[in-house]
């Protein structure tokens, strides 16, 4: 795919906004959306869990199914991408994770991407009654899934036998609007996950600080010349966190007043005025970077929104 499957996107990682009960969530959630779509933002992407990660906050906090929710912002949005970040190999089978994946793209008129990785918290699989395979294993089914969803995305009636999935002649129709849907591979793993982007994947997003960035990049292009592939056809994103504001101090004053459960995120977090953050962005998409993606520490604040795709579109 020639066109960067994303440039700047902003993550919703939580549910639990104040003053909005269930029955107002999506609501909520369409104004952060619009508001995103107004400011700059080109994607918009949730987290794939069925109860909240210890980074963000309590498991008992709210927690959507991925796929439902892009679904319903699909609904309230003209313009931005939809994906998950990313989605668990474990949870769905890989066609009928191709087919819901087909079903936003078609639905939203060709705004899909398709988020995959290995999965990894355990205490969901078990309250959920998902096998939690062994790490090797894991990834022998991301494989599966990616030769699956390639070949749902683009072909007739594909058949593929792997060693823990297989379809046979399936149909997926109606079929994607752009006739193929970009694959996001999660994970900077360089001996695996960097190594099944370069095979498979349009799109790859990792995490670290600008050094870091760098050397997966290198990676990634060292897999990439390995099986004949133009590293330039991938997409490289990073997810980290951000916490903007007008002036460093107000950055620093929402940093030291985190939202209970988001303490975790002050080492890796992005924190400053304006042009701070815009100087650490020209620095990670100097580091090999083609997009970043972003939660944001208040995202249902809008003007904070507002705010960091105003800054970040420029850069970007």
């Amino acid at each position: 795919m020639s066109e960067p499957v994303t440039r700047l996107g902003l993550q919703i990682p939580y549910f639990n906004f104040e003053g909005t009960p269930p029955e107002r969530l999506l609501d909520r959630l369409t104004e952060i959306a619009t508001t995103a779509e107004r400011s700059g933002f080109d994607s918009i992407w949730v987290m794939d869990h069925l109860i909240q990660i210890p980074s963000v906050g309590a498991q008992e906090l709210w927690m959507l199914e991925g796929n439902m929710a892009l679904m319903a912002i699909a609904a309230r949005t003209s313009a931005l991408k939809l994906g998950l970040m990313v989605g668990g190999v474990t949870y769905r089978n890989p066609a009928l994770h191709a087919k819901m994946t087909t079903t936003l793209d078609v639905l939203s008129g060709g705004r899909a991407i398709h988020g995959i990785g290995a999965a990894w918290f355990d205490a969901e699989h078990e309250q959920y009654g998902f096998r939690y395979p062994p790490i090797a294993e894991r990834f022998e089914r991301l494989e599966d899934h990616l030769n699956i969803a390639r070949a749902m995305f683009t072909q007739e009636r594909p058949s593929y036998e792997g060693r823990h999935h297989s379809i046979s002649g399936v149909l997926n129709n109606p079929r994607p609007i752009r006739g193929d849907v970009p694959i996001m591979v999660g994970g900077g793993g360089e001996r695996k996950t960097l190594r099944l982007v370069a095979r498979y994947a349009d799109a790859s997003n990792v995490f670290g600080d600008a050094a870091q960035v760098r050397h997966k990049v290198s990676v990634l292009e060292g897999h990439c010349e390995a099986v004949g592939r133009d590293p330039a056809e991938i997409t490289k994103t990073r997810l980290g966190t951000l916490i903007v504001a007008d002036t460093h101090e107000a950055a620093q004053r929402k940093l030291a007043n985190l939202r209970p459960g988001l303490d975790a995120v002050r080492l890796g977090a992005w924190v400053g005025g304006p042009d701070e953050i815009a100087e650490q962005a020209r620095a990670h998409l100097d580091a090999g970077l083609d997009g970043l993606i972003f939660n944001l520490s208040d995202v249902e604040d809008l003007e904070s929104v507002e705010l960091a795709g105003r800054v970040l579109r420029e850069a970007v």
